[in-house]
């Protein structure tokens, strides 16, 4: 089961914000809470029996290696990538700490040789087949349905109809997964991480009475990243499919429409990227803060109110970076 709740969050894995300075980025895993400030990470994951894991490792972007990485745009692009990883991980770990916990419980000795190969090939094929599955459902079937309904020589209309069913199942997808009662113990550990965020952002020390005032919706959550990946996705797979059909011709099928949009999916999180450093930088304009609003909106689907434990265990994430 834990496995399961791990492939169903990666949707939600796509991008964090690991800025420079004191900004930190996180995310909510399986009882727990991942952090990432410079170039540590940890997280912190809480037991049935109360006792607390925390790990903690050393880990440098592509960024610090490679000054391209480091241009607008592409640092969005290693970024998107970067938090996947990361971010699976995170899940994966989460998932097996609670899984060895369990078999624990129920006396079961196993290899750990065995052990380890078979957690690896079970995150392996969770990992491909969630990858598979939100590409079918989040790219693919909006593009089929419209296939049968708008001329393939459409660039505009196309996209922007396929832009908004995508829109809309992704909206479903939150609020079908939000009524699962173990996944509204991870969105409430969403909730904790931004209320840690913002409490070590105002420097203030890292105490569960000084994080409780803060609200649980943050401006560079992963959530409203997402949603401005969808409409990012329209302006400019609309450019490139006019582009494409003016010189080339209109697409022979869907798939290839398809392998052209996935080809641009760098360029799109790198853009999302850099407008989501802006609008974080200039919140406070109204201007600013009156776009960033459905980002914040979307976030009320996706964190819930915490408990004292909760912001415990994201308290004890973050201190383990900073």
């Amino acid at each position: 089961m834990k496995k399961v709740i791990a492939t169903v969050l990666l949707p939600l894995v796509a991008f964090r914000l690991f800025a420079k300075s004191k900004k930190v980025g996180g995310q909510a895993i399986i009882e727990g809470v991942m952090m990432r400030h410079r170039q540590n990470v940890s997280w912190a994951v809480r037991k049935t029996n109360g006792e607390v894991v925390v790990e903690q490792f050393p880990f440098q972007s592509v960024a610090a290696k490679n000054h391209f990485w480091r241009a607008p745009v592409a640092r969005g692009a290693a970024n998107l990538y970067e938090s996947m990883v990361l971010g699976y991980k995170a899940l994966s770990r989460s998932a097996e700490i609670a899984i060895e916990e369990e078999r624990s419980d129920r006396g079961e000795t196993v290899d750990p040789a065995k052990r380890k190969l078979g957690d690896s090939i079970t995150a392996a094929i969770s990992l491909v087949g969630s990858l598979l599955i939100g590409i079918g459902l989040f790219m693919y079937l909006p593009m089929w349905i419209l296939s049968h309904y708008i001329p393939r020589n459409s660039a505009l209309e196309f996209n922007f109809f396929a832009g908004s069913i995508r829109i809309t199942l992704f909206l479903a997808y939150l609020l079908i997964i939000s009524r699962w009662k173990d996944m509204r113990r991870v969105f409430e550990y969403h909730g904790a991480e931004h209320k840690a965020i913002f409490t070590y952002e105002d420097d203030k020390e890292l105490t569960v009475e000084n994080m409780r005032p803060y609200t649980t919706l943050h401006p560079r959550c992963g959530t409203s990243f997402l949603l401005l990946v969808a409409l990012i996705c329209i302006l400019l797979f609309s450019i490139v499919d006019a582009v494409v059909i003016r010189f080339i011709g209109p697409y022979p099928n869907v798939a290839m429409r398809l392998v052209v949009h996935l080809l641009l999916v760098p360029a799109v999180a790198g853009t999302s990227y850099e407008i989501l450093r802006l609008s974080d930088r200039y919140r406070r304009l109204p201007v600013v803060g009156a776009l960033i609003l459905p980002g914040l909106w979307l976030q009320k689907i996706t964190t819930r109110p915490p408990d004292d434990g909760q912001l415990e265990i994201a308290a004890r994430a973050l201190k383990a970076v900073v």
